[in-house]
């Protein structure tokens, strides 16, 4: 195997003139196997330094100082987040659309499950006008142009899937083919989305110069 303590050896052994040792040179053969062995440990930590610079092949610690180098506190490991599921999550990032609107609209959704609700108050498609498909006294909200470059976005909280085999607060326990109560919080359910990251992630797609107001609801 290519790098392993024999490869090393039969190169050293290679290079050595050959008129210097016979075929057989069993003392000679242990000194190269030492040597060898050395440099076959240090060939693998080159090869493993090697494949955690590179977001396609980095594990563990190393793919969250990727994630944080390039989005500090704002992409995080999730509780039991496997190193695929933040690699997709950082090549994600990566690679979206920033700065609009859809872009907005688009990673909350990725995120949450559920796509926001955006309100600009000077935008005549959110607010509606005389004549139009959102007129007076329909569908639409009031508008003013009091209120330029701001929107009103109201996110939605992923829906839970709770903790297996556990039932919820003052709902009945103990019975026959129903689930118990224990004492837990948010971390024992897992890879759950905090408020935090969805504010974090409402402030990343906002479009420059653009002020947004984030309301969190279940």
């Amino acid at each position: 195997m290519i790098g392993d303590q024999a490869d090393m050896a039969a190169r050293l052994r290679a290079a050595l003139p050959g008129r210097w040792f016979g075929d057989v040179a069993p003392v000679l053969d242990a000194v190269l196997a030492g040597i060898g062995a050395i440099w076959a440990t240090s060939y693998a930590q080159l090869q493993a330094a090697i494949r955690q610079t590179r977001i396609a092949t980095a594990t563990g610690p190393f793919l969250d100082m990727i994630a944080h180098d390039f989005f500090a506190r704002r992409l995080r490991r999730r509780t039991a987040e496997a190193d695929t599921a933040l690699r997709w999550r950082i090549l994600r990032e990566m690679q979206r659309e920033h700065g609009t609107r859809n872009a907005l609209a688009t990673a909350l959704t990725e995120l949450t499950g559920h796509q926001p609700d955006i309100f600009e108050p000077a935008r005549p498609a959110d607010t509606g006008a005389y004549n139009t498909a959102a007129a007076y006294n329909t569908a639409g909200r009031w508008g003013s142009l009091m209120l330029p470059r701001q929107c009103f976005v109201t996110a939605h909280r992923p829906t839970g899937h709770g903790i297996a085999h556990a039932n919820g607060w003052n709902r009945p326990t103990g019975g026959y083919n129903t689930a118990a109560q224990c004492w837990a919080d948010h971390t024992a359910i897992g890879n759950t989305v905090s408020d935090a990251e969805i504010a974090a992630t409402a402030t990343a797609n906002t479009p420059a110069a653009q002020i947004t107001w984030l309301r969190i609801v279940n």
